[in-house]
């Protein structure tokens, strides 16, 4: 589908706002700013795709780096603690860099936050050896923005029995469940846990003129050929461009937000296409473009004025990385289950999701259901841990085990440490020049915890389930390395001392610089982020548009 994009801006123009990145956050910011008549340009560090002409190609999609940072590129350093040596190769932070961002490659898990997320540590106390806050905003403050991204962008559920409160029903019913949820709804309901459809962003049946699922079982890691993955390419996107007052401006590596002598943000100087550079003009800035490249970009943004780097007065900008968590485990069961046809999961449960000071630490989550990929991805990492890695019997297991094969993922919290963080690597550069990401990472104890516990109750859930066979995916719990839900490295705070965006996503320091995506989150829920950030982009978008048009920017 060919959309019209009317709106075509020079760099010599000034524009009111210019949003780098137009992922989930920068897509939906994007069409709150437009439709409430505000020019902007959004700047995308990758090409725009056009999913009619996908083809299903597991090593281009899931494999490949086609629509993903590419290492050679732009590669990153990793180290431990601080004491350590960054070296390239250890871990990476992976994301999307097309316009629709993760949002057009993701699984499309769309769990609202609980209400405990945003009040833990008023719930639970300090946690030691952690920065755990409360968020300056609450469940209820956010609650009408989870339900206009549910309906705008076009969500499949069923509010389950631990649901927080929510003033409209999902607009789609839920997708239709695959073996894998049979018989994980199987295993759970032995075991007296509540198994319920898991939210997706993915049309049921046809909505707000895209067409439903096809099943085609290429959803993880590749674009949707007939939009109905519920990706702000082919629904917000479309939205601000037809207001005439929008350009998507892809190729456009932004390096620099540049300001004047009061400290007051002027535009963008980025690379286009060419590696040529530009400036663009703008009378504000928002920032979109993930918990990784934001802090970057500040940082890269040092000045006289700002010589830690932008809106990092604090010194917590880049601070705070989270991950999602993990723990699961895999099964084989007697019949085939054809898991790699449809949809990635359609069960999941909460009955785990609350913290419970009776475990003896800090974390909570949900377990889905799941199944293999794609025959590269099972081939690399499904397969039992005593199974032949080369020749005829390998090919052999590999053939019998992929139709027959599921796991019970864990997706669960981790805690927020300030010594974990994203900053510049003070010799490697990438291909533009630009400093690369440098990693600082090591997990608290409690989150390894959290980790062997979903890992036991998979196992448990699978082996109820009737498994032939179940084994822990992953092995024993180790610190992580790397991920793609990218957050906390910006968080909101009331306190300019702890905090680099106020409630309302406008950094402390520089009145004019908004910030919203995963970086903003002050704490990491339970393992999909995504209808988080995007109803903070709802509101933030609705709320910066205001500030507009009463001249506060």
């Amino acid at each position: 589908m060919t959309q019209s994009r009317t709106a075509q801006f020079k760099p010599s123009d000034t524009v009111d706002f210019v949003i780098v990145g137009s992922g989930a956050a920068g897509g939906v910011m994007a069409k709150q700013l437009a439709t409430r008549g505000h020019t902007v340009v959004v700047m995308e560090q990758g090409p725009r795709a056009d999913p009619t002409e996908w083809h299903h190609d597991e090593i281009r999609g899931q494999a490949g780096i086609t629509y993903t940072n590419n290492a050679t590129l732009q590669p990153q350093t990793f180290r431990r603690t601080e004491a350590d040596v960054a070296r390239v190769g250890g871990g990476r932070l992976s994301y999307h860099r097309l316009v629709g961002g993760g949002s057009v490659m993701f699984t499309a898990n769309y769990w609202r936050f609980h209400e405990i997320d945003f009040i833990e540590k008023s719930k639970l106390g300090a946690i030691p050896g952690s920065s755990l806050e409360d968020w300056p905003i609450t469940y209820a403050d956010l609650e009408p923005y989870y339900t206009q991204a549910e309906w705008e962008l076009g969500v499949s559920g069923e509010p389950g029995p631990f649901d927080p409160p929510r003033s409209r029903p999902y607009p789609l019913p839920p997708m239709p469940v695959k073996s894998s949820g049979v018989l994980f709804s199987r295993g759970a309901t032995a075991m007296g846990w509540h198994p319920q459809p898991t939210p997706m962003a993915i049309l049921s049946r046809p909505y707000n003129g895209r067409p439903a699922c096809q099943h085609c079982g290429f959803c993880f890691g590749n674009l949707c050929e007939y939009q109905a993955k519920s990706g702000t390419l082919y629904t917000v996107i479309p939205i601000a461009e037809a207001t005439g007052k929008c350009e998507i401006r892809p190729n456009s590596y932004v390096r620099k937000v540049e300001h004047n002598a009061k400290g007051r943000v002027t535009g963008v100087t980025y690379f286009d296409e060419k590696k040529v550079e530009q400036f663009q003009k703008a009378k504000a800035v928002v920032l979109c473009c993930n918990g990784a490249e934001t802090p970057r970009l500040l940082l890269m943004s040092k000045s006289n004025l700002f010589p830690n780097g932008l809106a990092n007065s604090s010194d917590k900008v880049g601070r705070y990385l989270m991950f999602n968590g993990g723990g699961g485990a895999n099964a084989i069961f007697e019949e085939p289950l054809n898991e790699y046809k449809s949809i990635v999961d359609t069960r999941m449960i909460h009955d785990f999701y609350d913290s419970d000071p009776r475990r003896g630490f800090y974390g909570g989550g949900g377990l889905d259901s799941r199944g293999p990929y794609s025959p590269i991805s099972f081939a690399n990492g499904g397969l039992p841990p005593d199974s032949p890695r080369w020749g005829s019997a390998y090919k052999k297991m590999i053939g019998e085990l992929f139709v027959r094969t599921m796991s019970a993922s864990g997706h669960t919290t981790t805690l927020p440490l300030e010594t974990n963080r994203v900053d510049l690597d003070p010799e490697l550069k990438d291909d533009w020049g630009l400093p690369c990401i440098r990693q600082t990472y090591k997990n608290h104890p409690d989150d390894l915890k959290t980790f062997e516990f979903f890992g036991d109750r998979a196992k448990e859930l699978l082996e109820a389930a009737g498994a032939k066979r179940v084994w822990d995916r992953n092995g024993p719990a180790r610190d992580q390395s790397g991920g793609v839900h990218l957050l906390g490295t910006c968080r909101m705070g009331n306190d300019p001392k702890t905090s680099v965006v106020d409630k309302f996503h406008r950094a402390h320091d520089v009145r004019n610089l908004f910030i919203c995506d995963g970086s903003s989150l002050v704490t990491g829920g339970r393992g999909q982020p995504t209808a988080t950030i995007q109803a903070l982009a709802y509101r933030a978008g609705e709320v910066i548009a205001a500030f507009a048009k009463k001249g506060d920017i």
